[in-house]
């Protein structure tokens, strides 16, 4: 057990940063692509104010880091996602909210919580959105990152929005969940036109309020997690955690179609787990298979003056088999080593892939990424690229060349930061040849904190 004074998601390369910069003098170690044209952006918590009681990594405001990539030029720029509570604690020059650690503030004037927007991204229907799954998202402008305003799809939307949507590489459409820590429905399933109309919003019965931070969908089906993690205000009544994990309880997944209503779900139970990250879905057979990061426990949300140091192993890529017919439920461990931030091409999304990407978890009481790998499922392999001794990176994310014909023609993009010179760069790799190394590193003129998930918007998309 590591017990510290300092919070250490406010030290190091997780402490705020409090400039906003834009520059287009970005060196670059390498050569980028002719063909790579587009903008790196990456979400993360970057609290603005003193942060009030136990501060958490979920806690901070939002803060967009974007690279854009255009004729082998690069240029920076970070701003905060500009929501309603960041606007009120900037009035007011003080942190007027608490955080996932401390008892909702049922007093404070302004609401029980903050709607942060710091956890993800997503490019839909020709709109850039942030993500906090407690709220609606918020619509960014590109490339500026400047905040546009809360997104509600024209009053429609009636839940929290998911960190993590999925859009069906073929319909278009974007499917979403919102889930409720207290009240009935705890949970809402949406579905949202190729042309970015909310077309629907189905209740989903469970049997109490849990936190679900990920699911994954298939060609014809969505896959929820009913994971043990569990909400309870009797329980905080006692003293006792208001999200606690009970692992006395099972873990159940819903499968849907992706069309259906709360009637047509179908519940699988397996042993207690926690997935805070799916890689994909898809169907053979008459199997639904779904993989993901399987965790013991939900050990990220321990208090943090706690951490245990073996908690980082507990993240082995994991297959689960769901067989429509029988009933049974067939679990596989696909690795041993402990990832987080799964991807695929996102293509691909939903159907059978080859390969799969994910940054591996370093042996370090807090969770950090010290190396890249690559998932060849055909072949039952992986290839892995370290970022070296004191270098971290994060969410990676697979941008296919443009006209590839096959899957993995691409690169691999994230944020690397080098705790002894204190510098931050984005690396670019060839997705076929990971072990080679970076074919090029743009320098970040500032420290990038440690943060979330990331997305590749084309130079065409946010051009039109």
């Amino acid at each position: 057990m590591v017990i510290t004074a300092i919070n250490p998601y406010l030290d190091d390369n997780f402490a705020p940063i409090d400039q906003e910069i834009t520059t287009d003098t970005l060196q670059v170690i390498g050569e980028l692509p002719p063909d790579l044209s587009g903008i790196f952006v990456r979400n993360g918590a970057n609290p603005q104010w003193k942060p009030i009681g136990q501060y958490h990594w979920f806690d901070g405001d939002g803060m967009l880091h974007g690279v854009r990539i255009h004729n082998r030029k690069a240029i920076y720029c970070n701003r905060y996602v500009q929501t309603k509570g960041w606007k009120i604690e900037q009035a007011e020059g003080k942190a007027i909210w608490s955080g996932l650690m401390e008892p909702p503030q049922m007093d404070n004037p302004y609401g029980p919580y903050k709607n942060a927007a710091n956890t993800a991204i997503v490019w839909h229907a020709g709109q850039l959105l942030a993500l906090w799954e407690g709220g609606a998202p918020y619509a960014i402008k590109l490339p500026e990152l400047e905040t546009i305003g809360e997104y509600t799809y024209n009053g429609k939307l009636a839940s929290a929005f998911t960190a993590h949507p999925k859009v069906d590489p073929v319909t278009g459409e974007m499917m979403f969940f919102g889930y409720s820590p207290f009240t009935p429905p705890y949970l809402q399933y949406g579905v949202v036109s190729a042309a970015g109309k909310l077309l629907r919003t189905e209740p989903i019965d469970l049997p109490i309020g849990v936190m679900i931070h990920d699911f994954a969908i298939s060609e014809n089906y969505t896959i929820f997690m009913d994971l043990p993690l569990t909400f309870n205000p009797q329980r905080a009544q006692r003293g006792e955690p208001l999200l606690l994990f009970e692992s006395d309880r099972p873990s159940r997944f819903g499968i849907l179609p992706r069309h259906g209503n709360n009637g047509d779900v179908r519940w699988f139970e397996t042993s207690a787990c926690f997935v805070f990250h799916t890689l994909n879905a898809y169907e053979e057979g008459e199997e639904i298979v779904l993989s993901g990061c399987r965790m013991k426990n939900s050990g990220l949300l321990e208090p943090v003056q706690s951490f245990d140091e073996q908690e980082g192993v507990d993240r082995p890529l994991y297959e689960w088999r769901f067989n429509l017919k029988t009933g049974f439920v067939k679990e596989t461990i696909l690795d041993n080593v402990p990832i987080e931030f799964p991807r695929v091409n996102e293509q691909l999304l939903g159907r059978k892939t080859r390969y799969g990407y994910s940054a591996r978890v370093a042996n370090n009481p807090i969770l950090l990424f010290d190396a890249l790998i690559k998932y060849d499922f055909n072949r039952g392999k992986s290839e892995t690229l370290e970022f070296g001794v004191g270098r971290y990176g994060g969410d990676i994310v697979f941008v296919p060349r443009p006209h590839a014909t096959t899957e993995d023609d691409g690169w691999l993009l994230t944020l690397v930061h080098d705790e002894g010179s204190e510098t931050s760069k984005l690396i670019v790799v060839n997705a076929q040849d990971v072990t080679s190394g970076p074919i090029a590193q743009v320098i970040i003129p500032q420290r990038v904190p440690y943060g979330f998930h990331a997305a590749w918007i084309d130079e065409a998309q946010f051009q039109t």
